[in-house]
């Protein structure tokens, strides 16, 4: 198990945006029914999957989320149409991304829950809790997993700027 600079146990923080239709139905479910699931989520409510920006999960990562879950609707029964395979897609683009910039693509979970699915929310949220857990913390642009933050990139001059741009 993981543990932080203080010898406490790893506990993630994760961002879940949810569907309002469906996926947040289900997760105010599982806590009507009373059902246990990891605490460390912090749920954001959107209209529907569709609609997430990718910009937002990287801003996630890179204001300390150790993980990020995305969940809306089943394929087929949006209700706006078919804006869940447009998450789809982002969801595969935003993988291949956070790869290229050095974040394991498994701290983003996709997850297709419905309002009545409180159970198999719970059950989702609880196992992608302990797979981030086991991936420990993600000290993005910290070194250390030789990921870098934009900021941590050093500035030098292009080849093309003159000693006067350089100056000002």
């Amino acid at each position: 198990m993981a543990e932080t600079t203080d010898n406490q146990p790893f506990e993630p923080v994760i961002i879940g945006f949810t569907c309002n239709w469906c996926s947040y139905r289900a997760a105010d479910m599982a806590g009507t029914a009373r059902m246990k699931y990891a605490p460390n989520v912090r749920l954001i409510r959107l209209m529907c999957s569709g609609r997430l920006d990718p910009t937002f999960v990287f801003k996630a990562f890179a204001n300390g989320a150790d993980g990020v879950l995305v969940s809306g609707c089943h394929p087929g029964d949006c209700h706006y149409l078919n804006q869940n395979y447009k998450m789809l897609r982002r969801y595969h683009l935003m993988q291949r991304v956070l790869a290229q910039l050095g974040i394991e693509p498994e701290r983003l979970k996709l997850l297709w829950a419905s309002a009545a699915e409180g159970a198999i929310f719970a059950e989702e949220v609880n196992k992608f809790t302990e797979e981030v857990r086991a991936l420990g913390p993600l000290q993005w642009g910290k070194g250390g997993n030789g990921a870098q933050t934009a900021a941590s990139v050093p500035l030098t001059p292009s080849q093309h700027s003159t000693e006067a741009e350089v100056a000002a």
